[in-house]
């Protein structure tokens, strides 16, 4: 097998492995609108809000990664007594392969970041939290809950966001633990003083927490290299994997040690596009976590975890890289292209919450599209027009078979897939089983709903409900003569 083969074996063995989480949640709030003034009160913008989403942040982060990657995971944190706290623990019981242990502590409130947002652009952060360590008790039953979950967990990430659950008895406790089951132990850090994480296997700080921690060069990865070499040796860690922004990342070893293979190595970054970086930390710690429990050797888990941060940079907010992204990204130099593949729907509904706060108009059309033929081009190209950004929604094979018959399709959904994906008017292909698309455009919400003119308005599935929330519905013109029942049976000499 080739290289970037090997690495997609490893994605697929990612599904069902098992990552013991801990540190600290927070609950991440994005205000999204648009800036048309500023106010007669200050020189400041007014944001005019549009809408308004939660999703879990910090530790949290890590856990939906995790999930989003396949992987099963025991997470356990703190929260408040709190509504922000009871949000938290809703938000985490929607995550799939997620064990939850989330432990309250009364008079602590829950962390809360909330970010405006306009145009794409982040206008202003305000957080509200408790910075304290957790009480003697709370950190007693954290130790008590990472004993339970180190008998089924393979990997140990401790993601330390500086909060207080991963106070220094803890961190000590947890790594003692971890080392006695033989579990290697991934650290998120924070701070400046990493004698803490003494006796980890991994660290993975960024250049400037690097250079606040060793209060060394890292103006050049070969100086990243020698800095980081003498904090992790000084500090009794294994290895660290600095992550460099545009730069990649430097995979360095502890002078002496051989957790990466030929003494570390530098990567390149992945991204082509990078529209933010929040929370691209913690999908690096969370894939590169999965891959080592999935039995890959550290410096391919290291390519996988790379190869997902230049996903999640390219999206907008505290965003995840899916199992079926990482998939695609490595292999993006095929036929069919990494933006066009076919996703699954909570992956597509990532790229399309990206590409709404980019201020971009969504459109939606649907079909078997079973041989491709001019009418269709015709479609897509009108599609394409009404829209900023084109879904096409394509029946499974199961689903056409029951809409056309026993004998179709002639070609099957991966086929259809891969011929739709080469369209430059199609930015995204999603599979569905059902009969109808209603379910699809009901997640999906496309500001524009595209079917052929041989339609009725009465007859287009969903255009009700795209209508009733302020959408729009096109009936596309028709290419004359075309048709796939046809085709087919001119082929067949009927």
């Amino acid at each position: 097998m080739t290289e970037r083969s090997d690495l997609a074996a490893f994605v697929e063995r990612m599904a069902g492995v098992r990552v013991l989480c801990v540190g600290d949640v927070m609950l991440d709030r994005y205000v999204y609108g648009a800036v048309e003034r500023i106010s007669p009160e200050a020189p400041i913008p007014v944001l005019h809000v549009e809408r308004d989403q939660a999703m879990l942040g910090g530790a949290g982060n890590v856990v939906r990664n995790l999930s989003a990657l396949g992987a099963r995971c025991a997470f356990v944190g703190v929260i408040g007594g709190d509504d922000a706290g009871g949000e938290v623990r809703r938000l985490i019981a929607d995550q799939d392969r997620v064990r939850p242990q989330l432990l309250v502590q009364r008079g602590r409130g829950t962390s809360i970041k909330t970010r405006y947002v306009a145009g794409g652009q982040q206008l202003l952060r305000a957080d509200r939290e408790t910075v304290a360590p957790v009480g003697r008790a709370v950190q007693d039953r954290i130790i008590d809950r990472v004993r339970t979950a180190l008998k089924t967990s393979t990997v140990v990430v401790l993601s330390d966001y500086g909060k207080g659950v991963l106070s220094p008895p803890v961190v000590r406790r947890v790594i003692q633990a971890a080392r006695k089951a033989g579990r290697p132990v991934i650290v998120d850090p924070k701070g400046i003083d990493y004698r803490r994480y003494a006796g980890a296997t991994l660290i993975t700080p960024n250049r400037k927490e690097l250079a606040a921690a060793a209060d060394g060069p890292v103006d050049r990865v070969k100086a990243v290299a020698r800095t980081a070499a003498g904090l992790i040796d000084a500090c009794d860690i294994e290895a660290a994997m600095v992550t460099l922004g545009e730069a990649g990342m430097a995979l360095v070893n502890r002078p002496g040690g051989g957790f990466f293979a030929d003494g570390g190595e530098h990567l390149g970054a992945q991204a082509r596009e990078v529209f933010d970086v929040s929370g691209a930390g913690d999908t690096v710690v969370a894939a590169f976590a999965a891959a080592l429990a999935a039995g890959a050797p550290p410096n391919a888990a290291a390519r996988l975890a790379n190869a997902a941060a230049g996903i999640v940079v390219g999206k907008l907010g505290t965003a995840v890289a899916h199992a079926s992204e990482l998939f695609a990204a490595l292999h993006a130099q095929e036929l069919l292209s990494a933006e066009a593949r076919p996703m699954g729907l909570a992956a597509a509904l990532d790229r399309i919450a990206g590409w709404r706060a980019r201020g971009l108009r969504v459109g939606f059309t649907n079909g078997c599209f079973d041989l491709l033929h001019p009418g269709h081009v015709k479609l897509f190209q009108q599609a394409r027009a009404a829209c900023d950004r084109l879904v096409v929604g394509l029946n499974s094979d199961a689903s056409a078979r029951r809409l056309k018959g026993p004998d179709r399709p002639i070609q099957s959904e991966a086929a259809r897939a891969a011929v739709l994906g080469s369209l430059a008017t199609v930015d995204l292909i999603v599979v569905f089983a059902e009969d109808t698309p209603i379910e699809l455009i009901r997640a999906i919400r496309p500001e524009v709903l595209v079917k052929g003119a041989d339609y009725s308005l009465d007859q287009v599935v969903g255009a009700e409900l795209v209508r009733g929330y302020g959408g729009r519905v096109l009936l596309a013109e028709l290419a004359e003569g075309h048709s796939t029942s046809a085709t087919i049976a001119r082929l067949a000499g009927e």
